[in-house]
């Protein structure tokens, strides 16, 4: 296969309210669409020292506990932290992160008024020992699901990624069936990634990449790599989930009452004074409520999965 040809399209949080109409069908049609400046001075400073206490924990091994996850280093071979997942109970400017404006209203655009976070976790390269990702897909749709409507997560970057450790995308393959994703996975292995048809998405820390869960994404190995922090959150529209799941109907509620009370902490931190909030105005069967009281931002998806 030959270097896809593509025009590359960026979106910018610095001086855009919201993506453009041009913004979205590049995301429709390509499966992946580039934010710059999302997160930036205090903001991006405070969410980064945040997470580096959530890397110095599970680099020092975390036996105990199922949200740190570990894989193969990329150099050594030793045991290296690769992930943690439910950030967003771990630490307040994570909750402060899901309420930003720009992206929910960019998600809103693209999904409708009835969107759920669904997912939050922060996936690493550790230094020198970047684990290789391969290509895949991070979900697929239920066949008989009709609606056109997008699924994806909004990845934002916490450090610079180059060539060393950056996404790479096949543009497009958001829209293959099954079995040509397939075809292309296992034309590499479990452990090769080659890049022929595929383009390196570099971002500075701060920018973030909406992508598609059907679009071929992975990353190589790094060897010699700086850290690598980016953290995922995911976003689906309400009907496509109460329709196919595979959260129960409970879980949805209670994703909507996590994001309410994250906007409040979005509108209380001192970075995103004079910001024009964001709304959530979700209706229908989604429509919502009263306001609980939460005492916890982690709900596992296992014990909300239908049966």
């Amino acid at each position: 296969m030959s270097e896809p040809q593509i025009d590359m399209l960026y979106a910018d949080a610095r001086t855009q309210r919201c993506i453009t109409e041009e913004q979205a069908r590049f995301f429709l049609d390509n499966g992946f669409l580039v934010v710059k400046g999302v997160l930036r001075g205090e903001e991006l400073q405070t969410i980064q020292d945040e997470m580096e206490k959530q890397v110095a924990k599970g680099a020092a091994g975390v036996q105990d506990d199922p949200d740190y996850m570990y894989g193969k280093g990329g150099k050594t071979g030793r045991s290296v932290l690769r992930r943690i997942e439910y950030v967003i109970d771990k630490s307040d400017p994570m909750k402060a992160l899901l309420g930003h404006p720009f992206i929910l209203r960019s998600v809103e655009k693209l999904q409708g008024r009835n969107f759920i976070p669904t997912w939050d976790s922060m996936v690493l390269k550790m230094p020198d020992e970047g684990i290789v990702v391969p290509w895949h897909r991070d979900a697929e749709v239920p066949a008989d699901c009709t609606d056109p409507r997008p699924i994806f997560n909004v990845d934002f970057y916490l450090d610079s990624a180059d060539l060393a450790t950056c996404l790479w995308v096949i543009p497009g393959s958001n829209k293959w069936s099954r079995e040509e994703c397939k075809v292309r996975i296992n034309r590499d292995g479990p452990d090769g990634f080659s890049t022929e048809d595929a383009i390196p998405v570099p971002l500075e820390a701060g920018d973030a990449i909406f992508h598609d869960i059907k679009v071929l994404h992975g990353s190589p190995a790094g060897d010699g790599n700086p850290l690598r922090r980016t953290v995922y959150y995911e976003f689906r529209p309400g009907e496509i989930e109460s329709n196919y799941g595979p959260h129960t109907r409970e879980y949805l509620g209670l994703k909507q009452q996590v994001l309410l009370e994250c906007l409040d902490r979005r509108a209380a931190a001192s970075y995103a004074q004079g910001e024009e909030p964001y709304v959530y105005h979700p209706d229908g069967e989604f429509a919502l409520g009263e306001r609980m009281e939460l005492v916890t931002f982690r709900y596992p998806h296992q014990q909300y999965w239908r049966s």
